[in-house]
């Protein structure tokens, strides 16, 4: 192993600042870099600070480095019909919880089987844990007399499209997408 490979990028380097609109809806999850830029121009002001406090510093100005930011204008989203359904966003709808015993979810399941003609949807996945995952393996649901803990329906609100790119979700960040703080 080099020591490149050996480098690891400081945090705030890959952290994540949440963008609301001008109304305090979710928009998106930006990189630091972007959200200083949007703060430093005049076009975003800061919502909630990083909670340990951190500061970014050049020859010229400082700045506190922010976990939410708001835009000062508001700016009308397209609307979408229907949320894509990736692995993030299915472990947030399922609350990282198996579908099948209730334990800390660490794959995905298709409840009926791809190769008994399941579908690869928001209606026919689920978040489970490998054990489960392992147990039913190509089975239905009926043939080892499980069942589901939850109905399965395609998440709904704009804050889902938020959840769908961001990989981790600051405690900050859950009264603006409607979710406890973990």
């Amino acid at each position: 192993m080099s020591a490149v490979d050996d480098h690891v990028a400081p945090a705030w380097v890959t952290r994540r600042v949440l963008l609301l609109n001008a109304t305090y809806e979710p928009l998106t999850a930006l990189p630091l870099r972007r959200a200083v830029v949007l703060l430093l121009r005049g076009k975003a002001d800061v919502v909630h600070g990083d909670p340990s406090g951190l500061v970014l510093h050049s020859a010229g100005t400082s700045v506190d480095v922010p976990s939410v930011i708001r835009l000062r204008t508001y700016v009308r989203v397209p609307y979408r019909a229907r949320i894509p359904m990736t692995r993030a966003a299915l472990m947030h709808r399922d609350r990282f919880r198996c579908a099948y015993c209730g334990a800390k979810a660490e794959t995905i399941d298709h409840v009926v089987p791809r190769s008994r003609g399941g579908e690869h949807s928001w209606e026919n996945c689920v978040a489970c844990c490998s054990d489960c995952n392992h147990r039913k393996a190509d089975t239905l649901l009926s043939e080892l007399g499980w069942t589901l803990r939850t109905v399965l329906v395609p998440p709904r609100g704009r804050h889902w499209r938020l959840l769908v790119a961001a990989e981790a979700v600051e405690p900050e960040w859950a009264r603006y997408l409607g979710e406890p703080a973990a």
